[in-house]
C-alpha cells in the first residue's frame, strides 16, 4: 500500500532531523548521559518536527542499544514503539482528548511501572488544547512526578500554556526551516524515490512550505503524480499558481498605471484556474521583496523570499518608491485577507489590482497618505478636481447686500414728507424721523435741501452699508489663514487632510463653518470631534460667538472676501447724520 511521503520519510534518528540541530544535539548529549528530564515541552510552527523528535525520544531512552545518543530502530523495545505494539508510550491529542477526565485516566495509570520498556512516556500534542481544569490535574503529578514518568508536550501556540506547566518543563523552541535546507531534503527524497525534481522546482516548493518540512513533502507528494518528472511548470499548474512571470507582469502594468492590461491579464490567469487567493500572495511576497530590497539594500539580501530572480527585482525597484510599496502590500494583504469570506474573488481581485494601477481609487489610509506625500514632494501633479487658490475677489454688489436690510431706510436717503418742509424759523432744534415707507423714493423733492452734502469725490462711506445680520464674518482670516492656525490645534494626520485643497476646503457663513469633501469617504474621516471640536473652538475665538462645523460633500462655493471695514466718520459727520439742527455760517 502506498504511504504518504511525509509518513514514509519521517526522521528515525536525531542526526536526519533538518534544520533543528539546536535540539537534537541538547538531546543526544542527555540521552548519552543519562541526564533526562522528566517533562519536556516542545514549541513551533506546524511541520517542523516537533512530534518526530518527540517519538525519536521516547524510543532513545527506551532502546536496548542506543548509538551516540540514537535510538538503534533494530531492537525490540524501538520496533515495538515504532509500530505502536508498546503500550508504555501512548501518544494523546490534547485537541479531542482536553477534559480534565482524559487527564485523570492518565494519571491513575502512570503510577504503574512500565511493562516492556524501561520508562512510561507520554506524549502530548498541541497541549494548548487543554482546559484549565485539565491543566491544573496536570501540574499535580508534574510536580512530584516517578522515576519512571516522562511527559513530552507539545504546541504550536506556548503562549497558551500556563507559566506553572512551562516552569515545571525544559523547553525547546523548534525554528522555521531555511528554504534551501528543504530544497535540498526534497532532492535527496525524490533521488530516492526515482523521480526527477528540478532546481527550480524544490526551491518553489521549499518557499511555499514556509518553513515546514512536512508541508514541502505534502506538496511534493501532490505534484510527483506517481512518480513523473517535477518541474516549476508543473508546480504551478498543480498548485493553481501564477509563477513569478506573471505575478511581475502586473507589478510591470501597475508601474505603467495600464489598468486594462493588468485586467486582460487577470483574465488569462482567472480562465486557466489560478487560485485568486494564491495570486495575492504571490503579489504580496514580490511587493514585500521589493520593498525589503528598497529599504535595505546591503543588509536585504538575507531577507528575500527567494523567488524571484535580481534582474526582476532590480528592474521592478526602478519603478516604485518606498511609500507607494507600502501602500501596495497594505492593500494587498487586505484583499488577500477578505478573499476567504469573499462572494465573488475574481471581483475582489480585479478591484485590487484597478486600485494598483491608480492609486487614486484606493480608498485605504494609506492611499490617502501616499497621494499626500506625493504632494507634498511635488511628485505628481494635483487632482484635476483639485480647486486652484482663490483669488481676490470683489466685494458683491450693493443691492444684493442691502436686500435684507429692505425694510430700514438708509441714512443717506432721507425721507420725504407729504407737506413741504416747514420754514427753517418753525423747524425744531432737531429734525424729527417720520415713519418709514414701505418703499422709499428715489429721488428728491424739489427745493428740499439736503441735510448732508453729498461726496463727490468717492463712493459712500463704509458707515452706509446695511449693518450685518447675527454671526458675520467679523474676525474671520479667510479660509487659508484659518486653516494655518489649525496646524496647532490638530494631529499631524488629521491636518494632512485639512492642509490638501483637493480634498477639504472651508467656508464661513456667519452661522457656520462649512468644510466641503471630494467623497463619502472623506467626509467620514473628517467629521470627527478630533476635528470638528478645535475647528468650533478657534472660530469663536476668532469671530467670540459660537458657531457649528458641517461636513459635507460637494464643491466649495466661492469664499466671500471679508466685509470691507467702515471708514472712520467724523464726530460732526456722525451728527449730522442723525439728523441735528440745520446750522448756518455767516
Amino acid at each position: 500500500m502506498y504511504q504518504a511521503l511525509y509518513r514514509k520519510w519521517r526522521s528515525r534518528t536525531f542526526d536526519e532531523v533538518v534544520g533543528q540541530g539546536h535540539v537534537t544535539q541538547t538531546l543526544k548529549r542527555q540521552v548519552e548521559s543519562g541526564r533526562l528530564s522528566h517533562a519536556y515541552l516542545f514549541t513551533g510552527t506546524r511541520g517542523t518536527g516537533k512530534t518526530s523528535c518527540a517519538k525519536l525520544l521516547a524510543r532513545a531512552v527506551n532502546c536496548e542499544r542506543p548509538q551516540d545518543g540514537n535510538p538503534c530502530n533494530a531492537c525490540p523495545a524501538c520496533l515495538g514503539i515504532e509500530n505502536g505494539s508498546i503500550l508504555d508510550v501512548l501518544e494523546l491529542d490534547a485537541a479531542s482528548n482536553n477534559r480534565v477526565d482524559d487527564i485523570r485516566a492518565i494519571l491513575d495509570e502512570a503510577v504503574y511501572t512500565p511493562a516492556a520498556v524501561k520508562k512510561r512516556v507520554y506524549i502530548v500534542d498541541e497541549v494548548h488544547m487543554l482546559s484549565a481544569q485539565a491543566f491544573n490535574a496536570l501540574l499535580q503529578i508534574l510536580e512530584e512526578p516517578p522515576a519512571h514518568l516522562m511527559f513530552i508536550l507539545a504546541t504550536t501556540e506556548v503562549n497558551k500554556v500556563p507559566a506553572t506547566i512551562k516552569s515545571r518543563c525544559q523547553q525547546f523552541a523548534f525554528k522555521r526551516i531555511r528554504a534551501e535546507d528543504i530544497a535540498a531534503h526534497l532532492l535527496h527524497v525524490a533521488q530516492e524515490e526515482g523521480f526527477a525534481l528540478s532546481q527550480d522546482a524544490a526551491a518553489l516548493i521549499a518557499r511555499l512550505a514556509d518553513g515546514g518540512m512536512r508541508d514541502a513533502l505534502s506538496l511534493l507528494d501532490q505534484c510527483s503524480g506517481g512518480g513523473d518528472g517535477v518541474d516549476g511548470e508543473r508546480v504551478l499548474s498543480t498548485l493553481g499558481l501564477a509563477g513569478n512571470l506573471e505575478a511581475a507582469a502586473l507589478l510591470d502594468c501597475a508601474a505603467a498605471g495600464d489598468t486594462a492590461a493588468a485586467l486582460e491579464r487577470l483574465d488569462r490567469l482567472y480562465a486557466g484556474g489560478k487560485e485568486m487567493a494564491a495570486l495575492a500572495g504571490e503579489l504580496s511576497a514580490l511587493v514585500r521583496d521589493l520593498l525589503v530590497r528598497k529599504t535595505a539594500p546591503k543588509a536585504g539580501a538575507a531577507l528575500m523570499t527567494g523567488g524571484f530572480d535580481g534582474e526582476t527585482l532590480k528592474r521592478l525597484c526602478a519603478q516604485f518608491d518606498a511609500p507607494r510599496l507600502v501602500q501596495m502590500l497594505t492593500l494587498l494583504q487586505k484583499t488577500a485577507a477578505d478573499l476567504g469570506r469573499s462572494a465573488n474573488r475574481r471581483t475582489d481581485m480585479e478591484l485590487c489590482l484597478a486600485a494598483l494601477c491608480d492609486p487614486a481609487l484606493d480608498p485605504t489610509p494609506a492611499g490617502l497618505a501616499a497621494r499626500v506625500a506625493r504632494l507634498e514632494q511635488g511628485e505628481g501633479s494635483p487632482p484635476r478636481h483639485a480647486p486652484s487658490p482663490a483669488p481676490h475677489r470683489e466685494p458683491p454688489p450693493a443691492p444684493r447686500q442691502a436686500e435684507p436690510a429692505r425694510e430700514e431706510v438708509p441714512w443717506e436717503e432721507p425721507p420725504l414728507p407729504d407737506e413741504p418742509p416747514p420754514r427753517e424759523e418753525d423747524a425744531p432744534p432737531w429734525d424729527v424721523e417720520p415713519e418709514p415707507r414701505p418703499a422709499p423714493v428715489k429721488g428728491r423733492a424739489p427745493g428740499a435741501p439736503p441735510r448732508v452734502p453729498p461726496r463727490e469725490d468717492g463712493p459712500a462711506p463704509a458707515a452706509a452699508q446695511p449693518s450685518p445680520p447675527q454671526g458675520a464674518m467679523e474676525g474671520w482670516p479667510g479660509w487659508p489663514a484659518f486653516r494655518e492656525r489649525l496646524k496647532a490645534k490638530l494631529a499631524v494626520s488629521d491636518y494632512s487632510f485639512i492642509s490638501n485643497p483637493a480634498m477639504a476646503e472651508g467656508r464661513f457663513d456667519g452661522r457656520q463653518v462649512t468644510l466641503w469633501t471630494a467623497n463619502d469617504f472623506l467626509r467620514d474621516m473628517l467629521d470627527r470631534p478630533a476635528i470638528t471640536r478645535p475647528m468650533a473652538e478657534l472660530c469663536q475665538a476668532l469671530t467670540g460667538a459660537a458657531h457649528t462645523v458641517a461636513v459635507k460633500v460637494g464643491q466649495a462655493p466661492p469664499e466671500a472676501a471679508p466685509a470691507p471695514q467702515a471708514a472712520p466718520v467724523d464726530a460732526l459727520d456722525a451728527f449730522l447724520a442723525q439728523g441735528g439742527p440745520n446750522i448756518t455760517v455767516e
